[in-house]
Formats: structure tokens, sequence, C-alpha cells
């Protein structure tokens, strides 16, 4: 009996375990099914817009006078007269009067050389006459041929040589009394006067300054990479220059004239001119750009018909990420036709309508499905979009 016990203990136990585990089993709650999770990486894209597009070019400078002329006295005296315009800033006419040197040795000096003209034509008329006389005399005499001598032709040219030498004094008298008079040899504006009233200069004495106000130049350095996307180098473009006046910005139209032809050893830049019309404005009413002022240049550059302007962070090996009309990712390959600042600008790969993707992608893959951001309308890129659109900074390739 006692063995039937230990053999029907460790069934009985290991039966009422299964029980209670079959039990337990059958109380627990199955566990929630979840909902499949949506994977497709959710991205941010802009709209591409081509239209036409100038490719201007960015410069700066300095305006400076086409001329500029230092006034030398050409002879010495005492300065008896002084315009009230002769002053640093003062506009004078062309031909006014600035200064004036006391004239009257080079009064004397030209009655003096007048004078002797006179003597040496009279003396010059009574040889022709005493020549006529000897001719008609040796006409009587057959038998030997006169001499020049005898004609009296060396004394005729020895008196021409004096009238000649008279006539030349005549003008250096007339050109030294001219030069008491100092004058603007163009519209200008007086950069410095050097004498006042009743001092005394000597030949070659400097007297002032002056600044033609007819045209005004600017030289434009450019980068050598930057030329070919200008018409002939940019000789004939126009440019609109941009400066503040009194906390206000203003601007100014010009041409440029011509190329300097040579490249800066230091800057490696080419310099072309701008040539700026009446720059103070006194032919025509307009805000005065006065010599010295700094500018900001923009120049005419070619037109490009079918271009769009993409954020350069977008491109990677020439390549931009485009989500296609499968809503799918693509690589998109590109032509950039120029650098500049943060942008690219596109001529070739993209077309309207395409949509760059602008968000970053954690692993990329091409083909693999796209969502766009909360199902927005995709924003734009076009030619308009980036305020750099037609200006370029001038070390960009």
């Amino acid at each position: 009996m006692v063995k039937i016990k230990r053999i029907m203990l460790p069934i009985v136990i290991l039966v009422m375990g299964v029980g209670a585990f079959v039990v337990l089993s059958s109380m627990r709650t199955p566990p929630e099914e979840k909902p499949q999770e949506d994977v497709v990486p959710i991205v941010a894209v802009k709209g591409v817009t081509l239209g036409s597009l100038s490719l201007d070019v960015s410069s700066y400078g300095v305006i400076q006078p086409k001329y500029e002329t230092q006034l030398i006295a050409q002879v010495s005296g005492q300065i008896v007269k002084l315009s009230d315009t002769f002053v640093r800033g003062g506009f004078v006419e062309k031909g006014q009067l600035l200064a004036q040197i006391d004239p009257s040795d080079y009064e004397a000096a030209l009655v003096d050389a007048e004078a002797n003209l006179a003597s040496a034509t009279s003396a010059l008329e009574l040889e022709k006459a005493q020549g006529k006389v000897a001719e008609r005399e040796w006409q009587r005499i057959k038998d030997t041929s006169p001499t020049e001598l005898s004609l009296r032709k060396p004394q005729l040219a020895q008196e021409m040589a004096r009238v000649k030498a008279a006539e030349a004094a005549v003008k250096r008298a007339r050109r030294n009394l001219e030069r008491t008079n100092i004058v603007a040899p163009y519209h200008a504006l007086i950069a410095e006067r050097n004498v006042g009233l009743g001092a005394v200069v000597g030949m070659g004495n400097p007297m002032g300054a002056v600044m033609s106000v007819d045209t005004g130049e600017i030289r434009l350095p450019v980068a050598n990479n930057q030329l070919r996307f200008l018409k002939d180098q940019g000789v004939g473009s126009s440019v609109n220059l941009v400066s503040d006046q009194i906390g206000k910005s203003q601007n100014w139209q010009g041409e440029i004239v011509r190329s300097e032809g040579v490249i800066d050893s230091q800057s490696r830049m080419s310099y072309l001119v701008v040539e700026i019309k009446d720059p103070y404005g006194l032919l025509e009413e307009k805000t005065p750009l006065k010599f010295g002022t700094y500018v900001n240049a923009t120049i005419d550059g070619l037109k490009v018909s079918e271009a769009a302007v993409v954020p350069r962070h977008l491109v990677q090996d020439k390549k931009v990420a485009i989500m296609n009309s499968n809503d799918e990712l693509e690589y998109r390959s590109i032509n950039i036709l120029r650098q500049q600042g943060k942008s690219v600008v596109v001529n070739q790969g993209l077309q309207n309508g395409d949509r760059i993707i602008t968000s970053a992608l954690d692993y990329p893959l091409s083909g693999m499905k796209l969502a766009l951001l909360l199902d927005e309308p995709a924003e734009s890129i076009d030619v308009e979009s980036d305020e750099t659109a037609t200006q370029v900074a001038l070390g960009d390739n």
C-alpha cells in the first residue's frame, strides 16, 4: 500500500500542475494587433519654373574725372587778378579767366616786336626796289652776264630772313601776352588753388588743378572667368551704378567704353572702364555723382532663354534629387552654367514642373517611394527666387 502511494503521489502532483497551467493559459489575454507602419520617407520639394535670365556681372569702383589738369605758369610775373570761382570746389566754364599775371612787360615786348617787324618789312621793300634797279642796269650791258651779288639777291635773302625773324618775335610776344591769362581748358571743377592775389610766380610754378566735369570714369575689376558672360568682353555694355547718398540708395547709368587690355599682376583681374556723362548733373537735373564716390556696378550680361536658379547645397556631383511623377526618388544630371554665391544657374537637365527635393534623406536610393510633407503644394524655384539671380561675386567660378 505504501508502495502504491509513493508511485501515485508524483503522478497526482504532475496532473495537478498541468491542470493549473491549462487553467492559467486560458485566462491570459491575447496581445493586441498593431497596425502596419508606413515607412515611406516624407520629403519637402520645390517646383521648377524655367524662364529667361540675364547673366549680369557685378563689380565695384571709384569714380574719377576723365581729364585732370595741373595749371602751370608759363610766364613769370605778379598775380594781379583772381576769379571768384577760382576756389576749391568751384565750377568754371571752358575758356573762363581764372587768374591773370601782370601783362605790362609782355604788352611792351609785343609793341617792340611789332616795331621791329615793321622796320624789317620796310627794309625788305627797299631791297626789292634796289634789286629791280640793279637788274635794269645790267640789261643795258650786253657783253657780260650779271652775278647774283650784282643783282643784290644775297641782300634780298637777308632782308627776307630778318622779316621772318621779326614775325616769329611778334608771335612769341603775342603768345607770352596770352599766357598771362590763366583760363580753364574745359568745363571743370577746381580741385585746388596754389596762388593768391599779389603773389609773384615764375615760369613752371604750379597754380592749381582742375578736373573735367563733362565725363567721369570708373575702373571696374572683373575676374577673367566672368568675361565670358559679357558680350564683346563687356565693351559697349550698359552698366547700372548704385551708391548710398545721404543715407539713400541712388542709381546712375553708364557704358563701358574700353578694356585696359592687361591683367593686373596683383589682383589678377581685368579692368573695364565705364564712362558717365555729366556726373555732377550740370546739364540735366539728377543726383550728382561726386568724384571719389565708391559705387557698386552691375554690368549687363548675356541672356539665357531657359534657365533656373537652384540652391547650391542641393547639387551633388552635378546632380539634383527629383521626386518624379511616380513619387519616386530620381537623380537628375544637370548642366551648371554658372555658380553665383549660394546658388547655381542651370540651363540643361531640368524641366518646368520638376520637383526638387529640398529636405535631407537618411538612406536615399534611386527609385524609392516618397511622400510629400503634409501633402503641401510644392514651392516654386524659378529665375526670380534668388535675389542674386542676375549677379555674381568677383571670385566665383
